[in-house]
């Protein structure tokens, strides 16, 4: 059973907990956050125990692994100690939102022989999982072009904007990681628009709201990827693949697949489902269950470091296309 122990007892956090708690391969030993009551409050409702300091819970004898859903500017710290600690590691996205810092942590999970897995949970979605297993077994044939589209219900607080990183590096960045995972191609040249037409406040913040990006591989397969921060209808999250001998989507998911016909209304169903800790439930309990996977088989990572660096990058050349008008090449 994998002793594991919880840095970060905010939203991530509390997932991340809850499902080590539930998990029967896994016990979860304490969870640590430095800031107020939240990690005592989250130990007493899953019967663990709690820290304020996240390195010194690390050290523990009786932690085998640590999974990191602190603020982005922890990440590198705990990763590092945790690596160097000996410690398997499940960090959330991005590793950082310096490219550079990212690079110099690569290089020394790698020194270090380090067991790290980046948490892109949408990889781990059962619906997302068909549609890798449908790619690999050839039902569409060469994949030509990937369509993400990915809308968020509404802006999250101010205060979340200010440290996010921006929509690229925030946001975009799951769609950058799927993108390269069902083209299974690296892109190669990048063009991206970006608008502030939710808020156009975050001017405040160098960031924007609305962003289209265009991306292409070095054997022309191509991806087109549209974000938005609000979307009134709901949490849209969709996919489709084209390939040379068929199609795959993937549709919104929502409570149940009921359709009404009315008088004042024509295929009415249920709302999509509010945000990504219901859409995703189920990816986040099957990246765990991978993470402790790989860990007690010694195999490697699903999801590695280098996914995470490369996804950075393409967030950071989304932005500078944003920004210039012109195409970049990746």
């Amino acid at each position: 059973m994998l002793r594991v122990a919880v840095l970060g007892a905010g939203r991530i956090g509390k997932i991340h907990a809850a499902n080590v708690a539930a998990n029967p391969n896994a016990k979860l030993i304490a969870v640590a956050d430095p800031f107020g009551n939240a990690a005592a409050s989250l130990a007493d409702q899953l019967s663990c125990e709690s820290s304020l300091e996240p390195t010194s819970l690390i050290e523990r004898d009786d932690v085998d692994a640590v999974v990191i859903g602190t603020p982005t500017d922890t990440h590198v710290s705990l990763m590092l100690h945790a690596v160097a600690s000996g410690k398997a590691v499940l960090c959330e996205k991005p590793i950082d939102l310096d490219i550079t810092k990212a690079d110099a942590a690569l290089h020394e999970i790698e020194r270090l022989n380090g067991r790290v897995m980046l948490a892109f949970n949408r990889r781990f979605d059962p619906s997302a999982q068909q549609l890798r297993r449908s790619i690999d077994a050839g039902s569409i044939g060469d994949v030509r072009q990937v369509i993400i589209t990915s809308r968020d219900p509404g802006l999250p607080s101010r205060e979340y904007l200010k440290h996010s990183g921006g929509i690229f590096r925030d946001m975009v960045i799951h769609d950058f990681d799927m993108a390269r995972w069902l083209l299974g191609e690296d892109p190669v040249e990048l063009m991206a628009t970006a608008s502030r037409l939710v808020d156009p406040t975050l001017t405040d913040f160098d960031d924007f709201d609305t962003v289209m990006v265009q991306m292409r591989t070095a054997t022309g397969r191509q991806c087109h990827i549209n974000c938005c921060r609000e979307a009134v209808y709901g949490y849209d999250q969709r996919f489709e693949i084209l390939g040379s001998a068929g199609m795959l989507q993937n549709e919104n998911l929502r409570q149940t697949t009921v359709r009404r016909w009315t008088r004042d209304e024509t295929e009415a169903g249920d709302p999509l489902l509010n945000f990504f800790l219901e859409r995703y439930a189920d990816a986040y309990r099957n990246e765990l269950n991978a993470f402790i996977a790989a860990v007690e088989s010694g195999s490697p990572m699903p999801v590695t470091p280098f996914d995470g660096r490369q996804a950075l990058r393409l967030a950071d050349c989304a932005l500078e296309s944003a920004l210039t008008g012109r195409a970049v090449t990746v």
